[in-house]
């Protein structure tokens, strides 16, 4: 009974392992360069850990314009700083810098959170700009929040000033790692949970349950934060990847809405909470669609600059060449 107790936990924390995470397929190689034509000339070159262009380039240097604002995109599980590439792409059409945070989604999302104040901290030493926007996709729009409550013993600077975005996060815990959190499936399976759970998520096995005090206890953001953007998706229905008979051969639903919302979060002050119908690798732009739902939201609350009129068709074309890839 035991040992088909154990298969099933396995099975379960398996499925687990791809529901928490942003993409199950493998996505292609982004390019590794971002095309600079409309962004102000840099006037700094700066090696920070963790930061670094939103490409899969081994050179991490950023070249920025320390007068302009700032946008930091952060992966979410499975993922990269490349997948950002075309987002941060969409931003310099609009003549705005971006750079992207890295971090091994293996590790504890307090300690990915450390990493990302750090960093955070780090740059703003260097600009001459308050202004900072950071966007946080699933699992990183968990360890972007967490990075700006006033709980956290490392802070960021005064003086800056913060938008705070987050999409499709599971800020009530992820509902496919439950078992790893009761203690009924510790005890059945004499401790065999705690150890399988460890191998497939890492050391923030605990972290993304509905039982951990990271989730119970999200904290206030800090009062730096001006707004936080609450991208909520409703991913039922949606499809990532279909065949060549318009069949759904994946879909593309990852968190239900019940995880992405949670009280101790959606009470903050800074909420704007904004639910869209889109699918969880939908809403940021895969091979098959463009991110035209997180354009519009990102556009409506001023994150990015509304397109001038005479740029409409280019901007389009711009869209369907970096993301209609197949």
């Amino acid at each position: 009974m035991i040992n088909k107790w154990l298969w099933q936990a396995a099975a379960i924390t398996c499925v687990f392992s791809v529901a928490g995470c942003a993409s199950t397929t493998e996505l292609p190689p982004e390019p590794d360069h971002i095309d600079s034509t409309n962004l102000p000339k840099a006037d700094l070159t700066l090696n920070i850990p963790g930061l670094g262009p939103c490409t899969d380039n081994p050179d991490r240097t950023l070249h920025l314009n320390s007068t302009q604002p700032i946008v930091v995109l952060v992966h979410g599980c499975l993922a990269s700083a490349g997948r950002f590439r075309s987002l941060a792409q969409v931003f310099a059409f609009h003549e705005q810098q971006s750079i992207c945070f890295s971090y091994d989604d293996r590790d504890s999302l307090t300690v990915s959170a450390t990493q990302l104040v750090t960093a955070l901290d780090e740059l703003a030493s260097h600009m001459d700009n308050p202004q900072m926007t950071v966007i946080g996709h699933s699992q990183g729009g968990l360890i972007a929040r967490n990075a700006f409550t006033n709980e956290r013993i490392q802070t960021l600077g005064t003086g800056l000033d913060l938008r705070l975005v987050t999409i499709s996060s599971p800020y009530a815990g992820i509902s496919a790692a439950d078992h790893c959190a009761l203690p009924f499936a510790r005890a059945v399976s004499l401790g065999l949970v705690i150890p399988i759970c460890k191998v497939i998520s890492g050391d923030k096995w605990y972290e993304i349950t509905y039982a951990s005090d990271f989730i119970r206890e999200p904290g206030t953001l800090i009062g730096q934060v001006d707004d936080f953007i609450k991208i909520v998706t409703d991913e039922r229905g949606s499809c990532r990847r279909h065949d060549s008979d318009s069949r759904c051969i994946e879909d593309d639903f990852v968190f239900s809405v019940e995880e992405q919302y949670f009280p101790a979060v959606d009470s903050s002050p800074q909420v704007i909470s904004v639910e869209i119908k889109a699918g969880h690798s939908e809403i940021i732009g895969n091979t098959t669609v463009t991110p035209d739902k997180l354009i519009a939201i990102l556009q409506q609350q001023d994150i990015l600059h509304a397109t001038p009129s005479t740029k409409t068709d280019a901007f389009n074309a711009f869209l369907s060449m970096l993301y209609l890839t197949e």
